[in-house]
């Protein structure tokens, strides 16, 4: 007597196909109009970078040099704001917003309005700036920090400098320098002794070579910290 329960292959292939076509019947249109939107999309993708953001990053490119120029001829003022035939460096954010050279226009306009003592815009320009380089990430903490600290925002001040001395501690140097302002900073202004004996004390141990290191047993022995090995 043949089992009813048994299912031959054929009938399982017939099953699936069967369903498949009711699926197809069903969606086809839905599944037209994705299709469609994908091939849009990469089509887009593809036009938009090659034919828009390639050329906008060379523009960008051209478009900064002479901004770059007057930066280097502490021509602060110039380097902001243009010479009425060549863009500063705020018209080169407004017009190549979004590019790599529109990005590092951010970090040159807040440097330069801190050395036009302007330490609100330096804050302004300086958050805005982005990036995954550790160096430039130390100066820009390092700016942030010197830019709060000439506002009397020592709090501010002292957190950029520990971000600083923490972005790329490979310069040894420069996380020494803003290890040592976030020190002197917590000491002498807001004269908080014990996170200003670690701080000196972070510095004595992680840079002794450096200027600042070879200065820490000083400032501590003024905190009553003597014989630090």
């Amino acid at each position: 007597m043949a089992d009813k329960n048994v299912v031959h292959e054929g009938d399982n292939a017939e099953v699936v196909m069967a369903k498949a076509k009711d699926f197809w019947t069903r969606n086809s249109k839905l599944i037209s109009i994705v299709c469609v939107v994908v091939v849009l999309a990469v089509a887009g993708y593809f036009i938009y970078t090659n034919y828009i953001q390639k050329p906008k990053e060379q523009a960008s490119v051209d478009a900064i040099y002479k901004a770059e120029e007057y930066w280097r001829m502490d021509s602060f003022a110039l380097a902001l704001k243009g010479d009425g035939q060549h863009l500063g460096f705020l018209k080169v954010i407004d017009k190549y917003g979004g590019t790599d050279v529109g990005n590092l226009a951010q970090f040159y306009a807040g440097a330069s309005y801190l050395k036009l003592d302007d330490n609100a815009n330096a804050i302004k320009y300086l958050k805005k700036f982005k990036t995954d380089s550790k160096p430039m990430l130390t100066r820009k903490y390092k700016l942030l920090g010197d830019a709060s600290a000439d506002l009397g925002k020592n709090e501010d001040a002292v957190d950029y400098y520990k971000k600083a001395a923490g972005a790329f501690e490979k310069d040894k140097d420069a996380s020494a320098e803003a290890l040592f302002l976030a020190a002197y900073l917590t000491d002498k202004v807001l004269k908080q002794k014990d996170n200003a004996i670690k701080l000196y004390k972070e510095l004595k141990e992680k840079y002794p070579s450096t200027k600042e290191g070879g200065q820490v047993d000083n400032y501590l022995a003024q905190l009553g910290v003597y014989n630090v090995n």
